[in-house]
């Protein structure tokens, strides 16, 4: 079944239905390998947390998510058993997440997958034109984060 597009459509709502297509990829072959359990708002936690840990609040800096959706995304990944919370060295105050042994597991599949993805779509496009939109896309997040960031420092945006 071929999905029905409205004939202008926002980019928000293209870069969305892209994503799901990757994002349900992933997930599939996450399912398949015995991960069934990981939901999407746990990647965030695979893709950044480090070999020597990290706490929730550089996580949420890195996702671009509230600190209660990566506390969430933590305490159910702990739960079943993909992370680990330990105290953070250089602050008592504080602990680090990391990735188990079964948590580990996880990031191989889901990075191959993603290139197989990739792969694919240059196959439908063109391996120039999904080096395109990777750089407009990087270059957009870039200019967006210091818009952001120029916004919060209190300088004036006509």
């Amino acid at each position: 079944m071929k999905e029905t597009i409205p004939e202008n459509p926002p980019l928000g709502l293209l870069l969305r239905l892209v994503h799901q297509h990757w994002t349900q990829a992933v997930d599939n072959a996450l399912d398949a390998a015995g991960f069934g359990d990981i939901r999407p708002p746990h990647a965030n936690v695979f893709t950044f947390t480090p070999p020597e840990g990290i706490q929730v609040s550089e996580l949420t800096k890195l996702a671009h998510v509230r600190k209660q959706t990566m506390t969430q995304a933590v305490e159910e990944l702990e739960q079943l058993g993909y992370v680990e919370r330990r105290p953070d060295p250089d602050d008592r105050r504080a602990r680090l997440v990391f990735l188990t042994r079964r948590g580990e597991g996880v990031r191989p599949i889901a990075v191959a997958t993603g290139r197989k993805v990739d792969e694919r779509w240059a196959e439908l496009t063109s391996p120039q034109e999904m080096e395109a939109l990777r750089k407009a896309l990087k270059l957009l997040f870039e200019k967006v984060l210091d818009d952001a960031s120029s916004r919060s420092s209190g300088d004036v945006v006509s």
